[in-house]
């Protein structure tokens, strides 16, 4: 029981430090976008097809890492002591 809750402890931070990696890449690679951008002449702003479309990729991959969390019996158990609760 100990090793499954240490298995999951260390998947989690893996994914909380691959979300940052993605996030400080999506940071590093947008500007430098932006800064070619505007030393090309600063016209149309194409670089905003790159920022939203990786911006949503982004905000899926933060919802999976944040977002999501396991159904474990503490919160089944919760759940039921509200429904009947509410009754």
């Amino acid at each position: 029981m100990e090793d499954d809750a240490r298995e999951a402890a260390i998947k989690r931070l893996k994914a909380k430090r691959d979300f940052w990696t993605h996030v400080v890449t999506y940071l590093i690679v947008n500007a430098v976008l932006v800064g070619i951008w505007a030393l090309s002449g600063a016209g149309y702003f194409w670089p905003i097809w790159a920022i939203g479309g990786w911006g949503v990729g982004l905000a899926f991959h933060a919802w999976s890492t944040f977002g999501e969390k396991p159904i474990t019996e503490e919160r089944i158990q919760r759940e039921m002591r509200k429904q009947q609760g509410a009754d």
